[in-house]
């Protein structure tokens, strides 16, 4: 789930979207020339009150890490189906790879398989946002999704390779595209293999079968051909996660 999020003053633990404060709060002087239907618009497409809905619920609000994971998946109906099981063994450190389909259950399903067969010992690297959620958080190490990410990226996942978590990676850092046709992961970064060698890690490569929809894809193509150098896709992830709901879906280990 990404992105807009509110502390409520009055519970310590409950954060809610709220596209309204974080707009104030961003860009103030123009805040109030935004048109009310735009701001309907994109409550609608990041879905604040179906989000908000789950973050109010009981296992929404009390339930952290691999927990929060499940009430999470339970909540878009979404059910996992695991192959290559033998593939995880329990001896050593490892960085699961995985290409990154969805933006949103592949995340979650792949962090709920890997946390229960690991009795919670993994870790995110997340877009640094994700840590307001306070269910989540635990399993999170975060990285500052701005301008300079690609140039300090070895430096930020530094903290992640040195733990004692299964450490969980979408070396293509966004979701993927449709190129020629076909839907595949951008380039991914290589910074996971050299990581994972000096700390002794062992990559085990992992597949999530899934895709977003054609709306999706297209919008992604056209900003990039418009030469927009914002991932403006990103806007529909939590749309497109709820237009994954009531699936199964296929993750592949090994």
């Amino acid at each position: 789930m990404h992105a807009h999020l509110k502390k409520m003053p009055t519970d310590n633990s409950l954060f809610l979207i709220d596209i309204e404060a974080i707009l104030r709060q961003r860009v103030p002087r123009y805040y109030r020339y935004i048109p009310g239907f735009l701001l309907s618009y994109l409550k609608r497409i990041i879905h604040q009150e179906d989000i908000n809905t789950f973050l109010r619920s009981p296992k929404g609000r009390e339930t952290t890490g691999v927990d929060f994971l499940e009430a999470t998946l339970e909540y878009l109906d979404t059910k996992v189906e695991v192959k290559g099981s033998e593939n995880l063994p329990h001896d050593s450190l490892y960085t699961f790879v995985s290409n990154h389909p969805l933006g949103g259950q592949d995340g979650v399903a792949l962090g709920y398989v890997l946390g229960r067969y690991y009795n919670g010992k993994v870790k995110y690297l997340v877009n640094d946002l994700l840590m307001n959620l306070r269910g989540l958080a635990p399993l999170c190490i975060p990285i500052n999704k701005t301008g300079k990410q690609t140039r300090d990226f070895p430096t930020m996942v530094e903290q992640g390779f040195q733990s004692d978590d299964q450490l969980i990676m979408f070396p293509a850092g966004i979701c993927s595209r449709r190129h020629n046709g076909s839907i595949k992961d951008v380039e991914w970064k290589k910074t996971f293999i050299v990581k994972s060698v000096q700390a002794k890690r062992n990559v085990i490569p992992v597949h999530f079968d899934g895709r977003n929809s054609n709306f999706f894809y297209k919008l992604a193509n056209i900003t990039k051909a418009l030469g927009i150098k914002s991932n403006v896709a990103m806007l529909y992830l939590a749309d497109e996660m709820f237009k994954n709901r009531h699936k199964t879906f296929t993750v592949t280990f090994g």
